[in-house]
């Protein structure tokens, strides 16, 4: 089986002339000239941000399809180049949000100053919407021998309004602070805070982490349909929100940061209740299939991975609020559509390739786990997903993989061995970064895109990323930014690979676990 996929790859250096009047190898493979033009067009100001769950999005999808129908792309989805994504929208609104010092009350802004979640994950139970009780200060809620610490020695904490950190205190070391910033890390603490039974749990942040966590938590939450529906029921766990960690702010100690150590505030007491409304509707992801040429192959499918959303408008910077997510993820969207573009115009694999735009990728996967649980091919006959998500920045010749060390059950090392080949016979190969190919990293990469609903059905999975930079995220993730060859390059490497897996007899996937 090996082997045979290393034929393939040998037979995508060159072999047989292309037929006469086919496009040359250097004008089919994705170009920049392309990429800069469609990047430009999607990642625009009009298209303010493509939020999930909002007319822009919808735009976007709109936009894709036109493209798709223009290129000569088959509609994929179950409604032409639709596939829906049932959601559904739940709108906080604060009839009560106070704090109360011996200096006063406060009264505080929902999405703002707190933001409150209503749910906590598929299959969790429901935090509660109303709390009322004195602050207790429980330092960074660890509990932690190596470090000395307890912060919850001596506390009262039940029935009563627990506030944390989400930080790390000083003097960790380097690899220590690492841990215990990473995601898992902190809904440790958080899981460990609600086990205690108080009244409500607020997690502080610093600014630049609230910020992300409040435009998915402020006051619009979405989730998928299927999983609103599993977690219905009685809200029994205590009410969880997430808060600013500024010196000064009436839930902290009065010698913060200085003072870290748990304590009751004394005085000092927490009052909300929130309301909520809800209502359903579609996103949609967007499908398209370029058919292969065996009759005995073109059932099955080479796919590829990319999500057109990106999370809106934001607070204000200098003036910008559009955060127009450039690299995150419309570099991937419009390498997809050069793929495409390659794929109609170029030689037909053996195999179909398979394209999926996700919507709901930064709300938590949605798009990709719909169409992994509904998808509109047999998802057994899917060999392989390619899957790119920031594609266009960093150094020119660094690229990320992850999968074939991260997958389990060594489901993508054959995957990634070819990826491996191909990418040898470039005339300038890409150093690859495997750094994040596991799945104890504190970044935790594995999970965080499309790619990972795929690898959860067995299916062999290569995610190409170019990395994090320090405009993930924010309204500076713009357009001119972009590296336009290295993308054209990242876009090459993919296409190569999917006409390799796609000239293939065997499917890349280890005999153990086909």
């Amino acid at each position: 089986m090996y082997l045979g996929l290393l034929a393939a790859v040998a037979a995508c250096r060159g072999g047989a002339p292309a037929p006469a009047g086919a496009p040359s190898p250097a004008r089919l493979e994705p170009n920049a000239a392309e990429l800069r033009a469609d990047l430009f067009a999607i990642a625009a100001d009009s298209f303010r941000g493509r939020e999930t769950g909002t007319p822009d999005a919808d735009r976007a999808a709109a936009w894709l399809a036109r493209r798709l129908a223009a290129l000569g792309v088959e509609p994929g989805g179950d409604s032409g180049y639709f596939h829906r994504v049932p959601m559904r929208r739940t709108r906080l609104t604060a009839d009560s949000l106070v704090v109360s010092t011996p200096a006063g009350r406060t009264a505080w802004r929902l999405g703002g100053d707190l933001a409150v979640l209503t749910a906590l994950g598929p299959g969790a139970p429901l935090p509660r919407l109303a709390a009322d009780g004195d602050v207790v200060f429980a330092g960074y809620g660890l509990v932690d021998q190596a470090l000395g610490r307890d912060d919850y020695k001596g506390l009262d904490v039940k029935g009563k309004v627990l506030v944390i950190a989400g930080a790390v205190p000083a003097g960790v070391d380097s690899a220590k602070r690492k841990a215990l910033e990473a995601p898992d890390a902190l809904f440790a603490r958080l899981g460990a805070a609600i086990g205690r039974g108080p009244a409500a749990v607020i997690l502080l942040l610093p600014d630049s982490i609230y910020r992300l966590a409040a435009g998915q938590f402020s006051t619009t939450q979405l989730e998928l349909a299927s999983r609103a529906a599993q977690g219905g029921g009685a809200r029994i766990l205590p009410m969880v929100a997430v808060g600013r960690l500024v010196d000064g702010s009436p839930l902290l100690p009065a010698g913060w940061p200085t003072d870290d150590k748990g304590a009751a505030l004394a005085g000092t007491r927490f009052a909300a209740s929130v309301s909520v409304a809800s209502s359903d509707f579609n996103g949609y992801n967007v499908v398209g299939i370029v058919r292969g040429s065996d009759p005995a192959l073109r059932n099955t499918y080479v796919a590829y991975g990319a999500h057109y959303d990106h999370i809106g408008i934001q607070a204000p910077v200098n003036g910008d609020s559009i955060a127009n997510g450039a690299d995150d993820d419309g570099s991937g969207t419009v390498t997809l559509l050069s793929i495409a573009r390659a794929f109609v115009q170029g030689p037909k694999p053996r195999r179909s390739a398979l394209f999926v735009w996700h919507v709901g990728e930064e709300k938590g996967l949605f798009g990709s786990s719909t169409f992994t649980d509904h998808p509109t091919v047999p998802i057994d006959s899917i060999v392989a997903q390619l899957n790119a998500d920031m594609v266009g920045r960093n150094a020119p010749d660094s690229l990320y993989i992850v999968g074939p060390g991260a997958a389990p059950n060594g489901q993508s090392a054959v995957l990634g061995a070819v990826i491996d080949s191909v990418n040898a016979a470039a005339a300038r190969p890409f150093v690859f970064n495997r750094e994040w190919d596991n799945t104890t990293h504190p970044e935790r990469i594995y999970y965080r895109s499309d790619h990972y609903n795929y690898a959860r059905k067995g299916i062999p999975i290569v995610f190409f990323t170019t990395g994090l930079h320090p405009q993930y995220h924010q309204v500076s993730d713009e357009a001119a930014l972009i590296d336009y060859e290295k993308m054209a390059r990242v876009g090459t490497l993919m296409y190569r690979a999917g006409m390799a897996l796609g000239n293939s007899a065997s499917r890349p996937k280890p005999a153990a676990v086909q």
